[in-house]
């Protein structure tokens, strides 16, 4: 794979661009649920480094990723 299949989502860390689904804002109360339920789940990981979440990622594998970089940036980012 060559370095642009790659999405940074912040803090050293970084997720399969071709493995995203959806990239969503953390405030609604679907988000709220959907982080619960994978927490509740083991398919929550925590790339926020404790800074706030600013947006959630969710992957083919029904994986949900917190990053601490907001939306706007990181669908930016996954157009590049």
């Amino acid at each position: 794979m060559k370095n642009t299949d790659f999405l940074n989502i912040g803090l050293g860390s970084y997720v399969n661009k071709n493995k995203v689904v959806c990239i969503l804002s953390p405030d609604g109360n679907a988000a709220k649920r959907l982080k619960e339920y994978a927490k509740k789940n083991h398919l929550l990981y925590d790339a926020t480094a404790g800074r706030k979440t600013r947006a959630i990622i969710v992957t083919e594998a029904n994986q949900v990723i917190l990053s601490a970089i907001q939306v706007e940036t990181l669908i930016n980012r996954s157009d590049e």
